[in-house]
């Protein structure tokens, strides 16, 4: 069956139909005058060869120079903020909208033998620009770079600053950074905008003629003999500017689409599922047959960090300390902080007994896995993973031996040579892993890094990244929403709320006593926030909790209640338990073997209850059925904020 597609309203077609035969007549009339017979000799005529010749030497030359200039000052405009940008954005875009021969008269007016340094010029060095080659390419770059820097810059602003964060945190430096990341991720804007460029540079005519002038063999390319020849020999003219416009074209079909392609689409074509089967890893290599690589030394960490984190934080060498807390709660801010990555946070940092403060983030030892990885796409899972020894000095070789070490005890060694757009999501992650862990960090951040893994790679995953940070010497912060990455990775547990503390204790204490009721939720159970009375804890609607073992009246405390210590009843009960409340039925989930039951109800907070499959259908619960909740009082925990 056809799909139907909506009419083009008659409004808008007329318009956009008559644009295009306004745009294609000039064309359609080019190739109409032609003297196709004749076209051979006009375009081998000497002047015409030697036109040319000077035209790509010109536009070349033009292109170097504006790839020169331009590519630092798209960095520029897209990276660092300062005072005046709009300004200097104007300046760039001005050759674009001023009319050519007026740019020239001003390069007259700056570079001529009587402007601004035309006669330092001349004096000094010895160089005239009016009149010659140079002038030519002077003019032509004028008026031709600013596609180069619109372009790039527009990739610049398009690509992820994750890519270039994590290559800092394995020890590239800003230039290396920018050389061996930023520029092959921009690659595709680069390419337009030279193209472009040089295709402007080919084909200007106002600010050259004017400020270089009309000399044969110095200065006079193709556009300006077309101008000549269009006074003397209009047919060799048509036959010159019917070449100007098959370059051009060639340009514009090279490029079909190029111009306006984000490099973050490239980044988004990265990592998928791929239905190959190579997400089951191979049985990991025994450590002592690996002979990989593992860091030495050991580095307790020491962290006063203020700003949106208000918090100091203390561990000694080997310690794993999982960062948990509800959005927004400052846990990504708090790892960019330490990499002096943010200016929300600033942290005073030092690493086994070294202040690295005042370090940027390349020299700092400190590796980050952001929540996607962010491998390199342009890169290889081996490249990627020996980037960060490369970029620390070690031979290529070397860096490479132990990058595949690496790749093999994450249990994928076999994908070395894959591209991260090859890679499913897992297997994607274990390389991100892999690459942190061979830079050889003091402090290893993992912002969420078994996140994309499925369930049985998880767990073969976190028990060998368990085995790599039980040898680790340093501190690994480790960003978690799965209370059983905590409890099995972590041997503290860090709740962050609103950027502060909220609680730091053994992950037993915290799954006992949680503090937070985000926490407790994590964790599968009930938490209300209100304050301590006598015999339990006042909600703030009004309603109170019968608790066994009380905590000091006024006390600012959470109610913690174990979904499966909640019956349910049709009737209201008349047992023991003392806590009591009429609800609504809200959602029924299915969790392993039983049920899950969302309870509403005006009187108290939503109540999750877990029960049988058989009990739900004793009691004909559906959505909508109302239902009492009761919780004996020794099923009460309460717990001081």
């Amino acid at each position: 069956m056809r799909r139907l597609r909506p009419r083009t309203p008659a409004a808008l077609a007329l318009p956009a139909i008559a644009a295009i035969a306004f745009l294609l007549l000039p064309l359609v009339g080019i190739l109409a005058r032609t003297a196709w017979g004749d076209l051979r000799a006009h375009l081998t005529d000497p002047a015409a060869v030697e036109a040319l010749r000077l035209s790509f030497v010109v536009s070349l030359w033009s292109l170097g120079l504006s790839l020169a200039l331009g590519v630092p000052l798209a960095w520029l405009l897209a990276r660092v903020p300062f005072r005046g940008k709009a300004l200097v954005r104007s300046l760039v875009l001005l050759p674009m909208v001023l009319p050519p021969t007026v740019g020239g008269v001003a390069l007259l007016l700056a570079f001529g033998r009587r402007g601004l340094l035309g006669p330092w010029l001349e004096d000094r060095l010895g160089v005239t620009l009016p009149f010659h080659t140079s002038g030519a390419v002077l003019a032509a770059t004028f008026v031709a770079m600013p596609f180069l820097v619109i372009s790039l810059e527009g990739a610049l602003g398009g690509l992820d600053r994750r890519y270039e964060d994590t290559a800092a945190s394995l020890g590239a430096g800003p230039l290396r950074v920018f050389r061996t990341v930023t520029l092959p991720m921009v690659a595709p804007g680069l390419v337009a905008g030279a193209a472009l460029t040089w295709a402007r540079a080919l084909g200007e005519f106002g600010a050259t003629i004017t400020f270089a002038g009309n000399l044969p063999g110095a200065t006079q390319t193709l556009p300006l003999q077309v101008y000549l020849l269009l006074q003397e020999q209009p047919e060799a003219a048509t036959s010159v500017s019917l070449l100007l416009l098959a370059l051009a074209m060639a340009v514009l079909v090279a490029l079909r689409g190029r111009w306006s392609a984000a490099p973050a689409d490239r980044a988004a074509a990265g990592p998928r599922d791929l239905p190959d089967g190579d997400d089951t890893p191979p049985p990991p290599r025994a450590e002592a047959a690996t002979g990989a690589p593992t860091a030495t030394g050991s580095w307790s960490l020491h962290a006063e960090v203020t700003g949106f984190n208000d918090l100091v934080l203390d561990a000694p060498p080997g310690t794993t300390i999982a960062l948990v807390g509800p959005n927004g709660a400052g846990k990504t801010t708090l790892l960019r902080a330490l990499l002096a990555l943010t200016a929300r946070s600033h942290a005073r940092l030092v690493l086994g007994g070294t202040d690295v403060t005042a370090l940027p983030a390349h020299r700092r030892g400190v590796a980050w896995v952001p929540q996607d990885g962010a491998l390199f796409p342009h890169l290889s899972a081996l490249a990627n993973t020996a980037y960060g020894l490369r970029a620390q000095g070690v031979p290529r070789a070397r860096a490479r031996a132990d990058a595949r070490e690496w790749l093999d005890r994450l249990g994928v060694g076999h994908l070395a040579h894959r591209r991260p757009g090859r890679l499913s999501g897992g297997q994607a992650q274990r390389v991100a892993l892999a690459r942190a862990l061979a830079a050889r960090p003091r402090l290893l951040l993992l912002d969420e890094p078994l996140a994309a893994l499925d369930q049985t790679t998880r767990a073969h995953v976190r028990h060998t990244l368990r085995r790599h940070l039980d040898g680790f010497g340093g501190v690994c912060l480790l960003v978690t929403h799965d209370p059983v990455e905590a409890v099995s990775l972590a041997d503290r547990v860090l709740v962050l709320e609103d950027g502060r503390t909220l609680q730091d204790a053994a992950p037993a204490e915290v799954t006992r006593h949680p503090r937070s009721p985000w926490v407790a939720r994590m964790l599968g159970r009930n938490a209300w926030p209100g304050t301590a009375t006598a015999g339990g804890l006042a909600l703030p609607g009004g309603a109170t909790v019968v608790a066994a073992e009380p905590v000091a009246a006024g006390a600012d405390a959470l109610a913690v209640i174990a979904p499966e210590a909640v019956s349910l009843h049709r009737e209201r009960p008349t047992g023991s338990a003392r806590n009591s409340w009429p609800g609504t039925v809200r959602e029924i989930t299915a969790v392993g073997s039983r049920l899950r039951v969302l309870v509403v109800s005006p009187l108290v907070p939503d109540l999750v209850a877990e029960i049988t499959p058989a009990a739900a259908c004793d009691l004909g619960l559906a959505e909508g059925t109302e239902v009492f909740t009761s919780v004996k009082a020794t099923e009460v925990t309460l717990v001081t904020r």
